[in-house]
């Protein structure tokens, strides 16, 4: 994998690089027009895709911080999209394309490739195990360390690393068929049929699990109620796809342990489990005993699903590899954007609801559309225009995903913090901001401050 012609991973797709052929700008400068002969990029980086990864950054923080006081941007209850909801799926669509360029000229020593994409899986697993396992115990709690018993298992790092695994290892190891693509429309897609194929198999596989797995009754004890009895929920069917009974929860309660899932799941904001809804509040009156169970949106089965975002992500950057010309890459974007768009909306429609806590086909479909969209966009903006000045942050906070997601987005900077203390915990400097900035004034406070990890609505 050496040489100055091959890309650089860094943490799954967290950084690539690519060579600077490949940014050949269609016009000088930033907002002029007109049509370069030559390539004038004095940066071989790919700028657009630390701006897209710097803009899902940002909106994480956005929605972990504010979600509590504008419930509409935070995740859907259940069913639908919301501004947080494009998150994950738009982290796992630029892994797709930031792997497209790593491996591109992957012709010997494919063994090292997998080693090397087994050990970043193998990184992420624990980076992901030690910021959402409940190591962290949230404000006013110096104390740290993690109930075995306890720990959840899954979470948005340990997604990522899964998708990263099985992308990384398809495009190391899956045959390629040689097109010409200056004459074929569907060459690029024909190229890699078998990873379209691998693709296809990965959603069948969650689709075959999602409807025909049998869901029996099941019972459960709140873990975060002491001395509670075990509750019983009513099931026994296939093939639903509510907050109760459908077959994602169960293989995660049957596999993983009902302990090891996440305790605050985001069905408890719907108005059968809140009487605040769309946000948390208490609970209604007569309110079903599945209101207080756990339930992992990261979890197992729906984690299939989430693989196709990033076999999404590998066709975009399959395309910037093998399409030389600006145009030709988006006019590639947009059609495939639009047609996942249009595909997702009507499934949709037709009874396949928008489900990020499932990860529904629809969802992923809509969401790889809307990506390719939004990656298509600061393309053209930040690198054929090249207008890298108004997107500067996002590409700071792009190039430095990984180290910006531990510490601000998942809290481990301000739980670091709360450690100083004025001779009681409580007098730390992040209660002081807490309960003195502005939204302290505003009466925001009693919203609930995202602060402890394995607690955070994920993303």
């Amino acid at each position: 994998m050496a040489g100055e012609d091959v890309e650089v991973l860094e943490e799954a797709g967290l950084r690539a690089e690519v060579e600077p052929v490949l940014l050949q700008p269609l016009v000088e400068g930033g907002g002029g027009s007109g049509y370069a002969a030559t390539a004038a990029e004095k940066s071989p980086r790919l700028a657009s895709l630390d701006v897209f990864r710097g803009l899902s950054i940002a909106v994480m923080i956005l929605v972990d911080n504010a979600g509590g006081v504008w419930p509409s941007i935070n995740h859907s209850p259940w069913t639908g999209i919301t501004l947080a909801d494009f998150v994950m799926p738009f982290f796992l669509f630029i892994v797709g394309v930031a792997l497209a360029l790593t491996y591109k000229r992957i012709t010997r020593d494919k063994k090292v490739a997998s080693q090397k994409a087994l050990g970043r899986t193998a990184k992420l697993l624990i980076v992901g195990l030690v910021i959402q396992g409940g190591y962290f115990h949230g404000l006013h709690d110096t104390s740290y360390g993690v109930d075995l018993e306890r720990i959840r298992w899954c979470g948005v790092l340990q997604r990522i690393a899964l998708a990263y695994m099985v992308v990384a290892l398809c495009e190391i190891w899956a045959p390629r068929r040689r097109q010409d693509v200056s004459n074929d429309n569907f060459a690029i897609f024909k190229t890699y049929h078998f990873h379209w194929a691998v693709a296809a198999a990965i959603v069948a596989t969650y689709l075959a699990l999602l409807y025909g797995v049998y869901v029996p009754d099941w019972d459960f004890i709140p873990p975060t109620v002491l001395n509670s009895t075990a509750l019983h929920v009513h099931c026994g069917v296939r093939g639903n796809i509510g907050p109760a009974c459908n077959a994602v929860g169960y293989l995660d309660r049957t596999i993983l342990g009902v302990s090891h899932l996440y305790q605050r799941p985001v069905f408890r904001r719907t108005p059968a489990c809140s009487v605040n809804s769309p946000d948390y509040g208490p609970l209604p009156s007569g309110a079903p005993d599945w209101c207080k169970a756990p339930f992992d949106p990261e979890g197992l089965l729906s984690s299939l699903s989430a693989v196709g975002s990033c076999f999404l992500g590998l066709h975009f950057g399959h395309v910037l590899v093998h399409r030389k010309e600006h145009i030709a890459r988006l006019w590639d974007w947009m059609i495939m954007s639009l047609v996942l768009l249009i595909v997702g909306l009507l499934l949709h429609l037709l009874g396949v609801p928008f489900n990020k806590p499932l990860y529904s086909v629809s969802y992923m479909l809509f969401t790889g559309g809307a990506a390719g969209v939004v990656f298509a966009g600061f393309y053209l903006l930040v690198d054929v225009y090249g207008w890298r000045g108004p997107t500067f942050l996002l590409e700071w906070l792009g190039q430095n995903a990984l180290l910006m997601y531990v510490l601000v987005a998942e809290g481990v900077f301000p739980a670091a913090l709360q450690g100083i203390y004025w001779r009681k915990p409580e007098n730390n400097l992040v209660a002081w901001v807490v309960n003195n900035g502005p939204w302290h004034k505003q009466g925001l406070t009693h919203h609930r401050v995202p602060f402890t990890l394995s607690d955070l609505n994920a993303a």
